[in-house]
């Protein structure tokens, strides 16, 4: 176990000399912006009518220095015509003196961490990947890479490359012919904000953390027996290590008051890391919210654990230590740096286990952070700074950055393995957090334990409706069953006439998009019933402009205003006929719906009296897992529009390429009438959706302003 902080012999000078090369480079880029501007400038190409050889000179010689080897290299930069020719260069593999610069500062920094890792020179699959990466040999670099990776296997490889993770991707992508990755190459180089962007691809990360939407909510929780004797009843740092461990990364936090040994009551917030699952849960910690408490100031993680703080009834004025593991950790620091919540609350304290926060600022210099993170996590290096950062970017925290190459990522990232380093390898950092923490040693008075979510959860306070066929109680609860979607296109007119003020259709290749929706519940109120909906997709006349329609699938269902107009329905049970037309307003009638689904082909059949209404079937070919959201329906009842939601839970499987077909039976029922307005007959979906086993909570309908 080393420090690997970049004091052995020869690594402090290689990363000073890594560091003055980045600032020389960053000043080259500088200068190459200012020449390509005079370059481009009217004035100077004006000046050729007036003194045309003088003019031409100047020219010349600007053109030289932006574009020839023995000036700047291909130093296009700025402004519309600058940054199409830096992408035009990149693409030929044209590179500018700054880039080469940089890239010699990010070898030196390699060079550093290997001195502090020699198992990275040593290793000769290693070896042969940091050549071929820093030789510009594109195709050796992936052999080295896959032979490293079928050799060790994916967890041992990414734990030997951890050390040098971000100078590996920058220098890769300043190096390849993909102008998109290039700026976030330079942040990771040169070290001046967080790398928001995948550095492989160039695409945004932030396009990630944006779907990350929520004010943020808390409900306490008991923790369960065998937690609530593991939970700390004492104040100290190994105490607060251990309750991060016991609490996990469930998508819970810990609140505690501790007396300190000067009998002052203080307070400790406890946030484990990134919660395991669906990168889509109702938890403010699943991967979603660790992007974006990452990336961004505020996130609904942050959010949630100041509503568990107000909650908990933290006074304002009083101390506040924080204590955070991964994506815990950057959570913590976006608390710290909000000075709303510091003018409340006196931060006194901040530790981050595992954690990517070097771009982050508390709001007050008297806030004490320290950072622990193992070199061999890939974790804290997400931010695009690793252990290779010849950079002090802060000079006041406490920053232990150590190597331990027994622990193999992920396990090295796990908070037990955290604990167990602090607790029996690393001494002196153990020393320095007590130290740190020593006003926070003594009784815990007071415990409690929090649920996070995105928004505040539960369902709207229930309510009994009597209809036509009898009562049921709102909100409707399905709690299992199978279900199946699929989306057609259809005649936008047709679409258009029969939506009428209900909303605008969402055209894809300038057709409507249809949804044929099929449901078989089970152990509702209602008994088992089956249904099947047909419905345009819409978006309500104040919706955003298609240009901008993606945005509309970032909030969930009561935010959101992109949702199905359901035109006819058609139920096996006359009660849930009456509550589907009578409380949401839906055209319905009384029929048969059967479903027959598997993992490779559905059947779906709709009928009545009169015979068959439709029926759709054949092979759903390949399935992809999906993230799906809340279903939003708009309808109408007596003549007012409504708008209500369906939110649904269980794993759904896309099918991009369905070979089913869509044949509309010879009946005059209102749902054929409306197959043939749409002229979907003989249609194949585009798209199908299949939830094998399914749960639904549907709301009742809130009345839409007039138009």
């Amino acid at each position: 176990m080393t420090g690997g902080d970049g004091t052995g012999p020869g690594a402090r000078e290689l990363r000073e000399a890594a560091r003055e090369l980045a600032e020389i480079a960053t000043t080259l880029r500088e200068v190459s912006r200012h020449a390509t501007a005079a370059a481009t400038d009217g004035a100077v190409n004006g000046s050729l009518r007036r003194a045309p050889a003088a003019g031409a000179r100047a020219q010349r010689a600007l053109l030289r220095a932006v574009t020839g080897r023995q000036g700047l290299g291909h130093a296009l930069a700025g402004g519309p015509a600058g940054a199409l020719g830096a992408k035009l260069g990149g693409m030929a593999g044209a590179r500018s003196l700054a880039v080469r610069v940089m890239t010699t500062s990010l070898r030196l920094r390699i060079a550093a961490v290997c001195l502090d890792n020699p198992e990275l020179t040593t290793d000769p699959l290693l070896a042969r990947l940091r050549e071929a990466v820093a030789a510009e040999r594109e195709m050796d670099a992936v052999r080295a890479l896959y032979a490293l990776i079928k050799d060790r296997g994916t967890a041992r490889a990414l734990t030997a490359i951890a050390p040098i993770f971000g100078e590996f991707l920058a220098l890769r992508a300043l190096l390849d012919r993909n102008p998109l990755n290039d700026r976030t190459a330079w942040l990771i180089a040169c070290g001046e904000a967080a790398a928001s962007a995948d550095p492989v691809t160039g695409l945004s990360n932030r396009a990630i953390a944006v779907l990350d939407v929520g004010e943020g909510a808390a409900r306490r929780t008991a923790p369960a027996p065998g937690e609530a004797a593991r939970i700390g009843t004492r104040g100290s740092l190994l105490d607060f290590l251990t309750n991060l461990c016991v609490v996990g990364p469930t998508g819970r936090a810990l609140v505690q008051t501790v007396t300190g040994p000067d009998g002052v009551r203080r307070h400790v917030v406890q946030v484990p890391g990134m919660r395991i699952g669906n990168p889509d849960l109702d938890s403010p910690a699943d991967l979603l919210g660790a992007f974006s408490s990452t990336l961004l100031d505020s996130a609904p993680f942050s959010r949630a654990l100041t509503r568990a703080i107000e909650d908990y009834g933290v006074p304002p004025g009083e101390d506040v230590a924080l204590i955070g593991h991964s994506a815990g950790g950057a959570a913590i620091m976006n608390l710290a740096q909000d000075p709303g919540f510091c003018d409340r609350h006196i931060v006194t304290d901040v530790v981050a286990v595992g954690s990517p926060i070097d771009f982050k600022r508390p709001a007050s210099p008297h806030i004490r952070v320290a950072s622990v993170t193992n070199q061999h996590d890939l974790i804290p290096s997400l931010d695009g700074q690793g252990a290779g950062s010849c950079f002090d970017l802060h000079p006041d925290w406490y920053v232990a950055d150590y190597t331990d190459p027994a622990h193999v990522f992920p396990a090295c990232h796990s908070m037990e393995h955290y604990t167990a380093n602090i607790a029996e390898d690393l001494p002196e950092v153990r020393a320095r957090l007590e130290e740190q923490l020593a006003a926070y040693q003594g009784p815990v008075v007071r415990s409690q334990l929090y649920r996070l979510y995105d928004r505040e959860p539960g369902a709207p306070a229930a309510t009994v409706v009597t209809t036509s066929g009898g009562t049921v109680r709102l909100p409707f609860e399905c709690p299992r069953g199978y279900a199946f979607t699929a989306y057609f296109t259809a005649d936008p007119a047709a679409a258009a006439r029969l939506l009428g003020d209900l909303g605008r259709a969402v055209r894809v290749g300038g057709r409507a998009l249809v949804a044929l929706h099929a449901f078989e519940n089970r152990g509702t109120p209602l008994g088992d019933y089956g249904e099947a909906h047909l419905g345009v997709v819409v978006t309500d006349p104040d919706g955003p402009r298609p240009s901008r329609m993606w945005r509309e699938l970032l909030p969930s269902g009561e935010h959101r205003g992109l949702g199905t107009c359901f035109l006819h329905s058609v139920l096996t049970t006359d009660l849930a006929c009456a509550v589907a037309s009578e409380i949401w307003g839906h055209p319905a009638s009384v029929g048969g719906v059967r479903v027959a689904g598997g993992a490779r082909s559905v059947s779906v059949r709709v009928a009545d009296t009169g015979g068959t209404i439709l029926t759709l079937a054949g092979p759903l070919g390949r399935g992809l897992p999906f993230v799906g959201r809340d279903l939003v329906v708009y309808s109408r009842r007596d003549g007012a529009p409504l708008r209500s939601h369906i939110r649904e839970r269980g794993r759904r499987r896309a099918h991009p390429s369905p070979g089913l077909r869509l044949t509309a039976g010879p009946s005059d029922h209102p749902l054929a009438r409306v197959l043939g307005d749409l002229g979907l007959d003989g249609a194949r979906p585009l798209l199908c959706l299949a939830v094998p086993a399914r749960s639904s909570l549907r709301t009742p309908g809130i009345p839409l302003p007039a138009r």
